[in-house]
């Protein structure tokens, strides 16, 4: 597949995972409980799907440009950042105090996602 078919995979799981986690955080934000959700179990599929297409897209994005193992700093970050979005979700619910700063957290981490991707500092 071309990179940019992957590229519009990778931002359409970006997008998905952030509206998902979104609607998850305000629900806690707002006082709901998990059983309380109705969308809950949508929400959380569209959480997990945004994150597959996230982690393929990326790699498949790498083997275009030619990058192999070992990643470079900024792959390794983003990485990083994929695996904290995916703990996010279920942080939500199991300390919603936290959802707060699940909700701010996300705008950070997109931010720096993206800086890394723009920028590929460290390379």
């Amino acid at each position: 597949m071309p990179y940019e078919v992957y590229k519009i995979i990778h931002l359409t799981g970006i997008i998905m995972t952030v509206v998902a986690l979104g609607g998850l955080s305000m629900h806690a934000i707002l006082g709901g409980q998990k059983k309380e959700n109705p969308f809950r179990k949508p929400a959380m599929i569209t959480h997990g799907v945004g994150l597959l297409f996230v982690l393929v897209a990326g790699f498949g994005m790498l083997a275009r440009m030619g990058i192999h193992w070992p990643w470079p700093t900024w792959i390794i970050v983003k990485f990083t950042i994929w695996i904290l979005f995916g703990a996010a979700a279920a942080l939500v619910y199991r300390k919603p105090v936290l959802s707060h700063g699940v909700w701010w957290g996300s705008v950070v981490l997109v931010a720096l996602a993206a800086t890394m991707a723009i920028m590929k500092p460290f390379m």
